[in-house]
């Protein structure tokens, strides 16, 4: 891990939408966990997607949120319920 590295984030449109749709309680914890992976894209409970090479996970209350580091910057590429496995579709 780099230390005082920064990177910049990105979201997809898909994945802002799926936000907006949160109840704001929920809207602020993933949006606290998002950008904290500015600061360290590899917090203890990320873990590599099977199958991707460059897909992370990391999870936050009942969400999970998909995202890819690419160079300097992290793309959320979905946000999703962890029981629910429509999060993981068409990645």
């Amino acid at each position: 891990m780099t230390e005082g590295k920064q990177y910049k984030l990105n979201i997809k449109k898909s994945a802002r939408k799926e936000l907006l749709k949160l109840q704001p309680k929920f809207f602020k914890q993933v949006m606290s966990k998002i950008l904290s992976l500015i600061d360290n894209p590899h917090p203890q409970d990320y873990k590599l997607l099977k199958g991707f090479s460059d897909l992370y996970r990391v999870t936050q209350g009942e969400f999970r949120i998909i995202y890819k580091i690419q160079g300097e910057e992290i793309n959320i590429i979905k946000v999703g319920k962890r029981n629910d496995d429509e999060v993981y579709r068409n990645l």
